[in-house]
């Protein structure tokens, strides 16, 4: 079993490593795995000010209107942050209990 990781910019399983560089043949994508752990630190705090980590159980402190939608999250309504993102207004992937996959700006969650 290979120990080299998907490609970032695609998913593709079909990498291979050349020296440092780890090559996609499907989007042509040459990265340095050192690198990309490196930029993967993005430190986005919720609004009481403590960093959010992949992983962490939050907890809405808002009412939230979905965009396109007449669905509202409620206060108190629990969420999984799957991914962190380095984005202006939306910086989690969140799994949100009851509505599905989402982005939710940190500002409107607190670590449970």
């Amino acid at each position: 079993m290979s120990t080299i990781p998907p490609c970032p910019k695609c998913e593709s399983e079909y990498v291979y490593q050349d020296q440092e560089l780890i090559i996609c043949p499907e989007c042509s994508l040459e990265w340095n795995p050192a690198e990309v752990a490196a930029e993967n630190n993005i430190a986005v705090k919720d609004a009481n000010g403590t960093l959010l980590a992949e992983g962490d159980k939050v907890t809405v402190v808002k009412d939230l209107k979905i965009k396109g939608s007449s669905q509202v999250i409620k206060i108190g309504t629990k969420a999984l942050v799957r991914r962190i993102k380095d984005a202006k207004d939306h910086q989690l992937d969140c799994k949100v209990d009851g509505v599905g996959e989402m982005m939710v700006t940190a500002k409107f969650v607190k670590k449970a």
